[in-house]
């Protein structure tokens, strides 16, 4: 027996309203009924003494702690600017006043 029926997936489709065609709906119902079905026979083999993990590997972010340093001041950030306005770089105007 199927895990998804294609009435499903066309019912799936109407409340994502996605517009399928005959012979896609016949596509996604056997394309998802082989997902869940592999997603089962996972189920079946998985332990209860196996942790639930998202990556086999295990990976640890490298941070260093945040530490506060002297910075450039407003004025030496924009000392080598070609063009300056009220503390900012001044650019040109790329894009219209409507975009």
């Amino acid at each position: 027996m199927p895990a998804i029926s294609r009435d499903e997936v066309a019912h799936l489709a109407r409340l994502s309203r996605l517009a399928l065609s005959e012979a896609e709906l016949d596509q996604f119902a056997g394309q998802l009924d082989s997902i869940l079905s592999h997603v089962r026979t996972i189920s079946e083999v998985a332990a209860a003494d196996v942790p639930a993990t998202a990556s086999p590997n295990p990976a640890t972010n490298v941070t260093r702690p945040d530490q506060v340093v002297p910075c450039l001041t407003p004025d030496e950030a924009l000392s080598g600017a070609p063009a300056v306005e009220d503390q900012r770089f001044l650019v040109p105007q790329i894009l219209g006043e409507g975009e």
